[in-house]
């Protein structure tokens, strides 16, 4: 999803309008998740980047969408551009819970030293 929105629309108050933006943005990650996941895969990652327009977006965590539209917002802009894209994605545990005997996803098993 790569869309700009208005932000200030005749008859409709300001925040409605914020409102009905993280609706169709929540509508379109669930949209997604449904989505079978490739072969190989185990989950969905989302790119995403929001800004006053497209030029200005900074990407973003999931996790910090509707903060980031909320600060936007705040602003005063007329317009919000927000882009949202999945793609699949594969889990890898925490270092942190690996049995002391496994090595993580990114670290490779060290040599054995004699």
């Amino acid at each position: 999803m790569k869309k700009t929105f208005s932000l200030q629309v005749l008859g409709n108050a300001d925040e409605r309008v914020v409102e009905s933006v993280k609706f169709e943005v929540r509508k379109y990650l669930k949209r997604e998740r449904r989505k079978a996941i490739p072969t190989g895969f185990d989950q969905w990652d989302f790119a995403c980047k929001i800004g006053a327009d497209e030029t200005l977006a900074e990407a973003q965590p999931v996790k910090e969408i509707f903060t980031a539209i909320d600060a936007v917002a705040k602003l005063g802009g007329q317009k919000i551009y927000v882009e949202v894209l999945a793609a699949p994605g594969k889990r890898f545990p925490a270092a942190s819970i690996l049995p002391p005997d496994v090595a993580a996803p990114d670290q490779a098993p060290q040599p054995a030293q004699e």
